[in-house]
């Protein structure tokens, strides 16, 4: 479906035109499919505030809101962590100490881009990037903020979480009693 894609975007813009060049470095089978299954995370994260405030927090309560929406993103970031391991970054591996070392790297990038998304709008607003779109002002500064956070969170997954890693040749591991390779 992706070469589909590039190939009708390659009858618009020529190969080896400056956009042609761009959509071939850019509009790659992984960036496409970190697209789709960030799409699908946001839903997973809207689904699960609506459901939560609908049916298990439903008192009007200072803070109901926030404590849907905090449950809610770390559903989505759990969600993001297992479809960007599986389908995007193709990271196989479920051996204990990869796998804790790609969670927490990915779950602590998270942390870190959502304290951005928290922040950085309000500063760019005070800056002077407080247009209104949407009839909310300051929206300009979030979305600003929330294309930053996505290629920053798309960054951190590629070179951080789920680094391709180099393959030992068979004569550089040592197998222990259950069979399992291990580096010398």
């Amino acid at each position: 479906m992706i070469e589909k894609l590039r190939n009708l975007l390659f009858k618009i813009f020529k190969k080896e035109t400056f956009f042609g060049r761009i959509i071939d470095k850019v509009f790659t089978e992984e960036i496409f499919l970190y697209i789709v299954f960030g799409v699908l995370t946001t839903l997973v994260n809207f689904t699960a505030t609506v459901l939560l405030k609908k049916f298990v927090f439903t008192a009007e309560q200072t803070g109901v809101f926030t404590l849907c929406n905090a449950i809610a993103w770390a559903v989505s970031v759990i969600f993001a962590f297992f479809t960007n391991k599986l389908f995007v970054f193709k990271s196989k591996s479920f051996a204990p100490a990869i796998f804790a070392k790609e969670f927490i790297s990915f779950v602590a990038a998270r942390i870190l881009t959502g304290i951005m998304e928290i922040i950085l709008p309000e500063a760019l607003m005070k800056a002077g990037l407080d247009q209104t779109l949407f009839g909310v002002k300051g929206m300009v500064a979030k979305i600003a903020v929330s294309v930053f956070v996505i290629v920053l969170n798309y960054v951190f997954s590629k070179l951080v979480s789920f680094r391709k890693r180099k393959e030992i040749p068979p004569e550089e591991t040592q197998s222990d009693e259950n069979g399992e390779g291990e580096e010398i």
